[in-house]
């Protein structure tokens, strides 16, 4: 999805060809935990992810690289690595990345009236 030619023919919001069963409406923002979704466009959400540094099964550069073209696009996007954590964390109890999801409702409030 990150190629510009035929945006015009894209859904009003690029998650709605994937979920637009389960979602009509585009997300205020996105929240991403752990994930190897990598693909974007220009009518992408305010982004808002976790990862664990160690986490072996969805590799953190992978989500890196994805935040940082969403933000060379000027897309509201954040990225929490997390040390010593690997995938799974949930709410991080115990581990490094507790209390993340209290960024992410700052970030949410933050952005909710930009979204595409």
């Amino acid at each position: 999805m990150n190629d510009k030619k035929g945006l015009e023919n894209q859904p009003k919001c690029p998650l709605e060809a994937k979920f637009s069963k389960y979602q009509p409406k585009c997300p205020l923002s996105l929240i991403l935990q752990y994930t190897g979704h990598s693909d974007y466009s220009r009518r992408e959400p305010p982004t808002f992810a976790v990862v664990g540094e160690q986490d072996g099964i969805a590799p953190p550069a992978l989500m890196a690289q994805r935040i940082r073209a969403l933000q060379r696009q000027g897309t509201p996007a954040e990225l929490h690595r997390y040390p010593n954590t690997g995938h799974g964390f949930a709410l991080g109890s115990g581990t490094p990345a507790a209390g993340w999801e209290k960024a992410a409702i700052r970030f949410w409030q933050k952005h909710r009236s930009a979204a595409p």
